[in-house]
């Protein structure tokens, strides 16, 4: 599919996306303008607050998620790039508090080594994927329809990798990210 027969439609519905340094675990660095999130390993000065993750390396968005959205990432090292309700577990070490690890959220893994694990539930489908390596994903969301899409967007295309489909309730349901590297960083792109 090319980039240009997708995207424009679903361009239609993409969204500015910010991460809430409220949610983010200590030893995740923000950028300035909180577009872009590096994990660091060193604590990070954030004051005490309720929504913070404080044993997973994760953090959310702000905005939450309405009828369609399309966003899409720049990821290096090992991530999670998903979506949750807004009442997800934020403590302790649990699958309740993991992204994809429960009834909540869905995520998607990815590396640098070409794998690819759609979890939800705590149920992991593996996807192996074809050169060339691609570490910009497009997200598209229709609550509407009940379904939650993942793409791997490389040379203008979009290639589909995974969808899964839900019955959204009405609960703010806001985009996630896990990093699972030294290193490891998720910046959202500019549409």
């Amino acid at each position: 599919v090319r980039l240009q027969a997708l995207v424009r439609r679903d361009l239609n519905y993409a969204c500015e996306l910010t991460l809430d340094p409220n949610t983010a675990f200590r030893e995740l660095s923000l950028s300035e303008d909180n577009r872009k999130v590096t994990e660091v390993r060193a604590e990070q000065s954030y004051p005490d607050h309720p929504e913070r993750f404080d044993v997973f390396f994760q953090v959310l968005c702000r905005e939450g998620l309405t009828g369609r959205s399309y966003w899409e990432v720049e990821w290096e090292g090992g991530v999670s790039i998903g979506v949750t309700y807004r009442d997800i577990t934020r403590t302790g070490g649990g699958q309740e508090s993991f992204l994809g690890g429960n009834n909540k959220s869905w995520s998607l893994y990815c590396d640098e080594n070409g794998l690819h694990t759609a979890q939800h539930d705590g149920r992991q489908t593996d996807i192996s994927f074809p050169p060339p390596p691609s570490n910009r994903v497009g997200v598209y969301m229709d609550r509407p329809a009940g379904t939650l899409s993942f793409y791997r967007v490389s040379l203008n295309t979009l290639r589909h990798i995974h969808t899964f489909q839900s019955t959204f309730t009405e609960e703010d349901l806001l985009p996630g990210f896990g990093l699972w590297r030294y290193g490891a960083s998720v910046s959202l792109c500019r549409l």
